[in-house]
């Protein structure tokens, strides 16, 4: 069975694994609370970040490059596009800008709010990160203009990347979608995997669940 380490963007690789169909289980990694004194999860991964995974004898970090592991070991599978299909291209762009464009940019400006002294929050390297943001959303409006879906007609797992992006800007606060965007998402996270996967990450879940909450009552 597959051990994934944290959730975070390891909601990603969940929600793959449950679009998948292959068993694994979540162990839990407290990145706030003393990972430090994680031995279990140092020896997989010294670095101390999430995610990570064990499968058999391999372990691996980064979930861009789990997710295409996943979808090369354990497929064929229809979520990953073949270098012959005429959408290739567009969906190893687009899978790979859900992380390099899209959610980095936001998490240097969440732990910016977070870390950084109150007077240092509004900075140049937040405000350049929020534009890199902005400029690699532009791509993804252009491409949702053209198709349902990042890469076509049908899901495949760049949507995971890029929905995981746009929900983790949302819920940080960072930035507010737009009704584009807000649509393709609810097409998205309707899909019966996207359920399973919140089910098994319950961090995750209560945090989707609390922002819920608040923009009911427009706090």
């Amino acid at each position: 069975m597959i051990t994934l380490y944290g959730e975070g963007r390891g909601f990603r690789v969940a929600w793959l694994l449950e679009e998948m169909g292959l068993a694994y289980r979540l162990r839990q990694v407290d990145l706030l609370g003393g990972q430090e004194l994680d031995a279990e999860f140092l020896a997989v991964n010294p670095a101390g970040f999430i995610p990570a995974i064990q499968d058999g004898g391999v372990t691996m970090v980064e979930s861009i490059a789990i997710m295409e592991y996943l979808l090369a070991r354990h497929g064929p599978h229809p979520l990953a596009l073949a270098p012959g299909d005429t959408a290739f291209a567009t969906y190893q762009q687009f899978l790979h800008m859900g992380e390099a464009g899209l959610a980095g940019p936001i998490n240097a400006i969440v732990a910016t709010n977070i870390l950084a002294p109150e007077a240092e929050r509004k900075n140049w390297t937040a405000n350049w990160a929020l534009g890199i943001f902005e400029s690699r959303l532009g791509l993804v409006r252009r491409q949702l203009a053209r198709s349902p879906y990042i890469a076509g007609d049908r899901f495949t797992a760049a949507d995971i990347s890029i929905t995981y992006a746009l929900e983790f800007a949302q819920r940080t606060g960072c930035f507010t979608l737009a009704d584009p965007e807000k649509a393709y998402v609810a097409r998205t996270t309707a899909r019966e995997a996207y359920g399973r996967a919140l089910d098994s990450c319950p961090a995750t879940k209560a945090w989707a669940a609390e922002v819920a909450a608040r923009q009911l009552t427009g706090d």
